[in-house]
């Protein structure tokens, strides 16, 4: 060792480098929250319902096997909050996820409360929140996940609500084709 300079193990650098990431990182990790009332579908409609256009539904996407449906009223809620939009997808006609997209603290505060009613609350244990300006919480049950999203900066929110059965079908029609 050179007299007057000071080396750092590879190990600590390593150390330093994952906690600095950790730090200054802008998202907040997803932490899952066992859900207490797992809804197995969305507003009384069943995961895996045969989904079709409908008084109450207009088709807006198709694309492939995934199909994208809106509500024809307005305006749209979800318990206490009038939301922006709400998407409902079909894998192969079978229902499998709602995308509900919304805007402002408010609607935010509001939307928390009541999914931490029916679902069951966040767990506030010291070291279980990460502070960041992107905000995620999780409730997994076995039929059903949702995963909320909040972007402090912007105050846009995205809620989805998803089948567990269908979310690999979900993700996998946004995968290329294998040649």
């Amino acid at each position: 060792m050179l007299h007057g300079q000071t080396f750092l193990h590879p190990c600590r650098c390593l150390l330093i480098l994952v906690l600095g990431v950790m730090v200054l990182s802008p998202v907040a990790p997803a932490l899952a929250v066992p859900m207490e009332n797992d809804p197995n579908g969305f507003e009384g409609i069943p995961w895996g319902a045969t989904f079709t256009e409908s008084d109450q539904f207009v088709r807006v996407e198709e694309a492939g096997r995934i199909q994208t449906y809106e509500l024809t009223s307005t305006p749209r809620k979800l318990g206490p909050a009038t939301v922006e939009s709400m998407k409902f997808s079909t894998v192969e006609g079978k229902f499998a996820r709602v995308m509900v997209r919304y805007t402002g603290k408010e609607t935010h505060d509001r939307l928390l409360t009541f999914l931490q009613q029916q679902f069951g609350p966040i767990d506030h244990t010291p070291g279980q929140m990460a502070g960041g300006a992107v905000k995620f919480f999780n409730w997994q049950g076995p039929d059903s996940a949702i995963i909320l999203r909040y972007d402090l900066r912007t105050g846009q929110g995205v809620i989805f609500f998803e089948s567990e059965a269908f979310r690999v079908k979900l993700n996998e029609g946004n995968l290329p084709p294998v040649p």
